[in-house]
């Protein structure tokens, strides 16, 4: 338990009118009225010893917090999702002044838990397809602990709601629910996006994170390769189909999952025009892993070009690597990509690391009205030559289009 709480300064601020002095504790009350005590001469007042100013907590407690009240009757405050008590007010370590105009840099070791610290999402609504595991989970733990309205769309309904339960077992006011989206079904996708559109939800930030990787070639029930459509395509009907919300919700923000592998692979025929015998190959052209490769590059074309479509809308999307060398369950369908993760494991990310990058492109103040860029360890960098072609993008969006409109009798173009 933490009983009170001195100003730690830099050097060059130790001259700072604000600092208390020697003896002196910042504490506050339960409508966030600041007073000081000095435990030296065993009193307390409402000005600041040194500058007499009166001072006002102001804004509702973090997430996860709660005001109680200890033993004496003083004023404690209890982190539920840390699991500690301080009798310091956790509101005043986010003061203007900490935060204004200074962006905290972050990097490949940043958590995203790191990134929301401080903040209040309860006015969001955030919505991640592949939810219930692997970083979308934590993508989607992070934002439910901070107050966001979180939910998972995912092919397994049974799974996604136990992923809902842990997280609510972990903070009992989390908001996190389930709903069904099989992005292997344009079908299932239109239904979702149906559904979701009948309750009226705002939606502020919509994360397409679902992905298979290194699996044997099978035909979804629309006549196309599995890897394309449950990665690239059924994201693509997913955003269409839930465009209006997101225009309605503005500012809202798309993130991409994609992947440091999309620079090993190219979409064009001869005619420089984005193939789908590439992207849907025949069984005895096919290979898991170049599959998923082009895949990862449709993620990066698409987000640029919807950016490039919706961002006068107030709606903007932007591409992210997770990390480098992390294992995760999409994996669990190739022995040898298993066996290599556990040998890697000591150098790759943890999970609250991988999602990190996801949540700074979701949040980030300084990325307001930004978008069309590609993200890796919480920096933006230059994705290959062919994902950052506009004519590739417009090419694959047309293609795309085609695809879906040839599955559903029509729909309409952003």
């Amino acid at each position: 338990m933490r009983r009170g709480h001195s100003h730690q300064r830099s050097m060059d601020d130790t001259d700072s009118e604000d600092e208390l002095p020697p003896g002196w504790e910042e504490r506050s009350t339960k409508d966030g009225w600041v007073y000081y005590a000095s435990h030296d001469e065993m009193k307390t007042q409402w000005e600041h010893p040194k500058t007499g100013k009166k001072k006002r907590c102001a804004g509702d407690l973090p997430y996860g917090w709660e005001q109680e009240t200890d033993e004496k009757g003083q004023m404690i405050y209890v982190d539920h999702i840390n699991k500690r008590t301080t009798y310091f007010d956790p509101r005043q370590a986010f003061t203007v002044e900490d935060v204004v105009l200074k962006p905290k840099r972050y990097d490949g070791n940043t958590a995203a838990l790191e990134i929301l610290q401080g903040r209040d999402f309860s006015d969001k609504v955030v919505l991640i397809t592949g939810g219930n595991s692997g970083i979308g989970l934590e993508t989607a733990r992070s934002f439910a602990l901070h107050g966001a309205h979180v939910i998972l769309a995912c092919r397994n309904l049974s799974r996604a709601s136990k992923a809902a339960s842990l997280i609510q077992q972990e903070w009992h006011k989390a908001r996190v629910e389930a709903m069904m989206c099989d992005l292997a079904s344009l079908r299932s996708v239109r239904e979702f996006t149906e559904s979701y559109k009948a309750r009226k939800l705002p939606l502020h930030i919509l994360v397409c994170n679902a992905a298979v990787c290194t699996q044997p070639w099978i035909l979804t029930e629309d006549g196309l390769e599995s890897t394309f459509q449950i990665c690239h395509l059924g994201h693509f009907l997913l955003v269409q189909g839930l465009e209006d919300v997101l225009r309605r919700s503005a500012p809202a923000r798309v993130v991409v999952v994609t992947s440091e592998s999309h620079r090993f692979t190219d979409l064009l025929d001869s005619c420089a025009k984005v193939d789908l015998a590439l992207l849907s190959p025949q069984k005895k052209e096919y290979w898991s892993m170049l599959a998923y490769n082009r895949a990862k590059l449709c993620n990066i074309l698409f987000s640029n070009e919807l950016h490039r479509r919706l961002s006068p809308h107030g709606v903007t999307a932007n591409a992210v690597h997770p990390g480098n060398m992390m294992y995760t369950s999409i994996h669990r369908s190739w022995w040898l990509m298993t066996f290599l993760f556990s040998l890697a494991r000591p150098f790759t990310k943890s999970m609250q690391q991988g999602a990190a990058t996801t949540v700074y492109c979701a949040v980030a103040p300084e990325l307001e009205g930004l978008g069309g860029m590609y993200f890796n360890n919480c920096f933006r960098c230059l994705p290959s030559a062919q994902a950052q072609d506009p004519s590739s993008a417009g090419s694959l969006w047309e293609l795309s289009e085609r695809l879906v409109a040839e599955r559903s009798g029509g729909i309409q173009a952003l």
